[in-house]
């Protein structure tokens, strides 16, 4: 099977109902040996978050983080239906993990120190990070920010990050995405700052935004399992395949495809 046809779209109606071929099932974490005899895995994946997870026009959940999950089906049971796709919120995606709801979650879940104490992580998948954005054509790189105005969600890391390297830019809160790009389009702000993977979404949709060639953190993204000895060989399984994928080029052939840089 090519790369290429390892995007195989799941319909939100056989989301709702259970993967194609299942009845919709309670769902649980478990170990390997649990998952194998039951014959499919359970993910928590985003279904908003475009390209990592997000629904296409033609209602299929879509993605990069799609592609890992059904990918894995094939690993396990050399079945890409052999997975039940859980969307969950930001807020929802640990506490799946946390209360036995999902299997494991491939969700935009960045690795940091704090989630590590919950939850464990597998081999990174992919490396996010603080970004920028603009629909200015005379903004070429940050230096050309060094006096300007930047959106960024108030309260997040990247807030720390480009006061450090900006000092003399002016720092715009936010409470959402939506909201800066409004600004952005009015002219209220020179530039948006936030992750590379919902940046590169946001110019896959809206062309004439563009991304600066600049990431000013490495964040990261990795599968999440519940915590316990007893989920070491489905993690130690996870870690391999991942490895795999990266040796034999397909992570970052996938990455491409869906236009992450």
């Amino acid at each position: 099977m090519s790369a290429h046809d390892m995007r195989l779209p799941i319909s939100i109606f056989s989301l709702v109902l259970g993967v194609q071929g299942f009845a919709a099932p309670v769902a649980f974490s478990a170990d390997l040996a649990t998952i194998e005899e039951r014959g499919y895995l359970v993910v928590a994946v985003k279904d908003n978050w475009r390209p990592l997870g997000f629904v296409d026009e033609g209602g299929d959940l879509v993605g990069l983080e799609i592609d890992i999950a059904t990918r894995l089906a094939v690993e396990l049971f050399d079945d890409p239906t052999a997975v039940q796709l859980v969307p969950v919120s930001n807020l929802e995606r640990l506490s799946a993990v946390l209360n036995d709801e999902v299997d494991l979650a491939i969700a935009g879940l960045a690795i940091t120190p704090m989630r590590q104490r919950v939850v464990s992580f597998s081999t990174p998948y992919y490396l996010d990070g603080t970004a920028f954005l603009t629909r200015d054509p005379a903004i070429r790189d940050l230096q050309d920010l060094a006096q300007g105005t930047i959106a960024l969600i108030d309260g997040s890391e990247a807030v720390t990050h480009v006061n450090y390297l900006l000092p003399t830019a002016t720092l715009v809160g936010i409470d959402s995405y939506q909201e800066g790009y409004e600004m952005a389009a009015a002219g209220q702000v020179e530039a948006i700052a936030a992750d590379l993977t919902v940046l590169s979404g946001w110019v896959q949709e809206y062309p004439n935004y563009r991304l600066l060639p600049s990431v000013l953190t490495a964040e990261p993204l990795a599968i999440a399992f519940p915590k316990g000895n007893q989920y070491a060989d489905l993690q130690r399984f996870v870690n391999g395949t991942i490895d795999e994928w990266h040796a034999d080029g397909w992570l970052e052939e996938r990455a491409t495809y869906w236009g992450l840089p």
